[in-house]
């Protein structure tokens, strides 16, 4: 058998250059590619970008935020700079696995493995995150909708290295929240999440509605009938009964191990609700 290669560059230049000339496996926080390849013989070669420097964690410049591939989860829910809109991805973080995970975790990295239960995808798109990716050949930014394609399966190409997540910042007030259905209260898969983010005006009507739901399709969707049903909406507790089975249409639920297509369906109706309450108090 052919051995493996290693190799961990320290600049981002070095990494471009390795991907350009052979086929890798890209590792970061390593905390899902170490549990998926417990007691297997690794027969690729590793990429470990942890040792890159010169990327600021977490920036804002011109209105964007940018979350950096150095960016893990216990460096966002530290950063007191991010406004509220950051709040429902910052209660997403929390759930994502234990201390010591979140403080290896990177969020970049949560993203390019694609699960459809990723407990940060929901949020990533109610903010209306797109996606940094650069080669050798340069820079093209793509939105988290069209990045993802599947389970495990993304628009990432061979020579790329998804760099940074960018997060406009409109600069209205905003409310967001994350919301998580699991067979028990920590370290569990998700069987339904809702991420939401409400623009808001001076007098409380939404601007904008962002909603996302995770864990019942093959990638987290966003539900636009719903979205376009709260703009223009004052912010009250009522937002819960605009919630109506015609909004659920981008959804495909499945039957699994964590609960039926029918138990998903009927969860994620009352999550969408409890999302709204919430951003109505």
């Amino acid at each position: 058998m052919k051995p493996s290669l290693y190799f961990r560059p320290t600049n981002l230049q070095e990494a471009l250059a390795a991907l350009s000339e052979n086929s890798w496996s890209v590792l970061a926080g390593g905390t899902d590619f170490y549990p998926a390849r417990l007691g297997k013989a690794l027969d690729e070669n590793v990429l470990d970008i942890s040792a890159i420097i010169g990327q600021e964690k977490i920036s804002y410049t011109d209105g964007q935020w940018r979350l950096s591939l150095q960016a893990t989860w216990s460096d966002l829910m530290a950063d007191n700079r991010l406004p509220a809109r950051f709040e429902g991805l910052k209660h997403a973080a929390r759930e994502v696995g234990g201390v010591q995970i979140q403080n290896r975790a990177t969020i970049c990295g949560n993203l390019c493995n694609a699960s459809p239960a990723a407990d940060g995808i929901p949020n990533l798109l109610a903010l209306n995150a797109q996606v940094e990716l650069m080669s050798l050949q340069g820079k093209r930014i793509l939105p988290i909708a069209d990045f993802l394609e599947g389970n495990r399966r993304t628009l990432r190409r061979d020579d790329e290295l998804v760099t940074a997540l960018l997060v406009p910042d409109s600069g209205r007030p905003a409310r967001s929240t994350f919301l998580k259905l699991g067979a028990r209260k920590y370290l569990v898969i998700s069987i339904v999440m809702v991420g939401a983010v409400l623009e808001l005006s001076d007098d409380l009507r939404i601007v904008t509605a962002r909603i996302a739901v995770g864990a019942c399709s093959p990638v987290a969707q966003r539900l636009p009938l719903l979205e376009q049903d709260l703009i223009g909406r004052q912010l009250e507790t009522s937002l819960a009964d605009v919630v109506d089975e015609r909004h659920l249409a981008p959804l495909a639920p499945i039957d699994d191990v964590r609960g039926t297509a029918e138990y998903r369906h009927d969860a994620v109706i009352t999550l969408l609700q409890r999302s709204l309450m919430e951003l109505s108090r």
